[in-house]
């Protein structure tokens, strides 16, 4: 069945220096701008930075979990990451039904990830084919 256009799921995950080190291990994504302070201290932001993709990855899981829910299928996932995000952050992935192709089981969403601060750090738009 598919979700009604309005419907909306969150997921709230602290993200720890730990997941960024196990993220990087996962990825093979090991940008000393994510792991080595030293590195980063001169860098732009002046601190080491998140992986986007980790962040990112919890819309995965809202999409997976709780919005269409199991039997999700991406199709396509658009990212815009608006600011950056550290170990010790709170993010809360939040997805919102923007569209509905019901003959085609396809689900449009308003994807969004938002710190503790209720700063919007990431926004896009997923279609998903949703399960029978």
């Amino acid at each position: 069945m598919l979700p009604a256009l309005g419907a909306s799921a969150r997921l709230t995950q602290p993200i720890t220096f730990e997941d960024v080190q196990a993220f990087a291990r996962l990825s093979l994504d090991v940008n000393p701008l994510h792991l080595d302070e030293e590195y980063a201290r001169q860098a732009r932001f002046g601190r080491r930075i998140c992986h986007g993709m980790l962040y990112a990855s919890f819309i995965s899981a809202v999409i997976g979990n709780e919005l269409p829910g199991p039997g999700s299928i991406y199709v396509s996932q658009t990212l815009k990451f608006l600011k950056p995000v550290f170990a010790g952050d709170v993010i809360t992935a939040v997805v919102t039904v923007t569209g509905l192709q019901p003959e085609r089981h396809l689900v449009t969403l308003r994807t969004e990830c938002v710190n503790q601060d209720a700063v919007v750090v990431l926004t896009g738009e997923a279609i998903i084919l949703a399960p029978q």
